[in-house]
């Protein structure tokens, strides 16, 4: 099970990331450090996997400093200045694991801690901002006249959960490869670059409930 450290100073918000950790479907747990201590203390104490930090509209480089010497945990910032954070956290890939918006879906954080788990780097589509050579243009978007089949459906509501490929041809009685062929093709339908702007744009569609 995936140890969270939740540090949010908005109520609203911490709640909201709590039902986050809750809903998936014991994967994940919450882990806690001293009540009021600075992060690097919570961190040190708590020993997570993945550190949860809701920024807000806060700098980053003003964490990364205060951690340097402290114990370490993949660091998932939510902040309303995705493209600003990615920017001040690029010499500190080792630390700052993945920027999401603060109205970043349950999915796409669920998503964002199985990948920084795994040690990969997941950012967000707001985060990467116009300068990102690789995302697709509007134009070149698939558009919304191919709907997907209700195996895909099913399968998109599993990639919202976090679920691997291996684990939803589990689920569904497939083969891993039929698997990888529903995702490769709700990517291609949605216009997505990856699985987590998949679930958001399914989001957005009503494919996908949270």
């Amino acid at each position: 099970m995936i140890a969270v450290l939740l540090v949010s100073r908005d109520p609203a918000m911490r709640a909201r990331l709590e039902g986050v950790v809750a809903g998936a479907r014991g994967r994940l747990r919450l882990v806690a450090g001293p009540s009021g201590a600075s992060l690097a203390r919570q961190v040190a104490a708590a020993q997570p996997d993945v550190a949860l930090l809701d920024l807000g509209a806060g700098r980053v480089t003003a964490v990364i400093d205060a951690l340097a010497d402290a114990a370490r945990a993949a660091l998932i910032v939510l902040t309303e200045a995705p493209a600003r954070v990615l920017r001040e956290a690029a010499a500190a890939r080792e630390l700052v694991r993945a920027v999401l918006p603060r109205d970043a879906t349950a999915g796409e954080i669920r998503a964002a801690i199985d990948a920084v788990v795994a040690g990969l780097l997941a950012l967000h589509p707001d985060a990467l901002g116009d300068a990102h050579p690789t995302r697709r243009p509007a134009a070149a978007r698939v558009a919304p006249d191919q709907p997907l089949t209700g195996r895909e459906i099913e399968v998109l509501g599993m990639m919202a959960d976090g679920l691997g490929n291996k684990i939803i041809a589990a689920r569904l009685g497939i083969s891993t490869h039929t698997a990888k062929f529903h995702v490769a093709s709700i990517l291609d339908k949605l216009g997505a670059g990856s699985r987590t702007e998949a679930v958001a744009i399914g989001l957005r569609r009503g494919l996908v409930a949270i």
